[in-house]
């Protein structure tokens, strides 16, 4: 089937989830200017994924997406923690700040309370990042006619997304802001390119393929659709828009010649991520060996990042970002979503 069949829409344009930086309004906006919009779940607690998705209903008829996470919550590790907190320990000094051990909003994988949840729903898309959940939660999710979709970073990967019964696969290049897709992978080096992936990833998988990581535009768009996508997935280029919630600290920082400069860390959350550079990230990684196992890391770095965010500086924020953040605008999301579809009239999207 079509992949603009499949997910109900008119634009091959997928808003990437993006946790921390936008809630329903983004996906509302993007739905309603006929692609794809996401709501990022992983960090909400229940009743907030409600009140999100009945906002969405309320102002929307289109379709949407809900994202979650699939990682294997890491057992306790109070040495790990402690390790990492004396690693930050001359910034507590610096900034005279006390460490804590609550990490704000958590990281949580679905599971069967969430799924119960979601059940008077039916959510139309869930996307999922790290892999898949557990067979019974996955039987129970299609079981509603949602359509699953995941995230590969390589063909290996991919593979095993389709194996595992993923409907839709999204190459994850790796020019991608945020956390990498990685569930099967470790070696970071080994992390192809989006325009490289692509080409591999449909060669190798019978389902459709979305391309995601570095397309900024409309002409990238073309290119990732005359390449094979079926649609492309952009997060960078909505930061800006007016219905994100990007903080004015991470707006600045894209806005700066150093939004450019990005690379991939684990420092923030212990896992690898791509973000722009700033002082956290070359004192004590890109990667750190010590960094706690995902999402630890982010317990030590929760009262720094708060404390020095409150001076008006970024020096220990994860400002995510993808390579190219060269389609960043401050306009509406519409307004995006018509630019980066721009241009589509004639290009095929007729691809598996």
């Amino acid at each position: 089937m079509h992949i603009k069949s499949l997910l109900n829409i008119e634009l091959p344009i997928i808003q990437a989830p993006m946790a921390g930086v936008q809630d329903q309004r983004l996906a509302i906006a993007v739905t309603n200017s006929g692609g794809l919009g996401s709501i990022p779940c992983a960090m909400l607690s229940h009743a907030q994924i409600t009140e999100q998705i009945e906002q969405f209903k309320a102002q929307s008829d289109g379709s949407y997406n809900l994202n979650f996470f699939c990682h294997q919550t890491p057992a306790d590790n109070p040495g790990a923690l402690q390790r990492w907190q004396q690693q930050l320990a001359p910034y507590y000094e610096e900034f005279n700040i006390q460490p804590s051990n609550s990490a704000g909003p958590s990281r949580n994988p679905i599971d069967q309370q969430i799924v119960e949840l979601l059940a008077p729903f039916k959510p139309p898309v869930i996307s999922f990042h790290f892999g898949l959940p557990n067979r019974a939660i996955l039987q129970q999710i299609k079981a509603w006619g949602t359509v699953v979709l995941s995230s590969a970073t390589s063909v290996a990967e991919a593979l095993w997304l389709e194996q595992h019964g993923a409907d839709v696969i999204i190459a994850q290049g790796a020019e991608a802001g945020g956390h990498r897709a990685m569930f099967l992978e470790t070696d970071l080096s080994a992390q192809q390119g989006t325009f490289s992936l692509l080409p591999n990833i449909l060669n190798a998988v019978s389902v459709p393929v979305i391309a995601a990581g570095g397309i900024a535009d409309a002409n990238g768009v073309r290119a990732a659709i005359s390449l094979g996508a079926g649609a492309v997935q952009i997060g960078t280029s909505y930061l800006l828009c007016d219905e994100a919630t990007t903080s004015t600290l991470h707006r600045q920082a894209l806005l700066s010649p150093s939004g450019k400069h990005t690379c991939i860390t684990n420092v923030f959350s212990g896992r690898p991520a791509r973000g722009i550079i700033n002082r956290a990230i070359t004192e004590l990684g890109p990667i750190s060996e010590i960094a706690p196992q995902f999402p630890l890391a982010s317990v030590a770095f929760a009262p720094l990042r708060s404390a020095v965010e409150q001076q008006q500086i970024g020096d220990f924020s994860h400002f995510w970002c993808g390579q190219n953040n060269s389609g960043c605008q401050a306009i509406s999301a519409a307004q995006m979503t018509k630019q980066l579809s721009a241009g589509l009239t004639g290009v095929s999207t007729n691809a598996h």
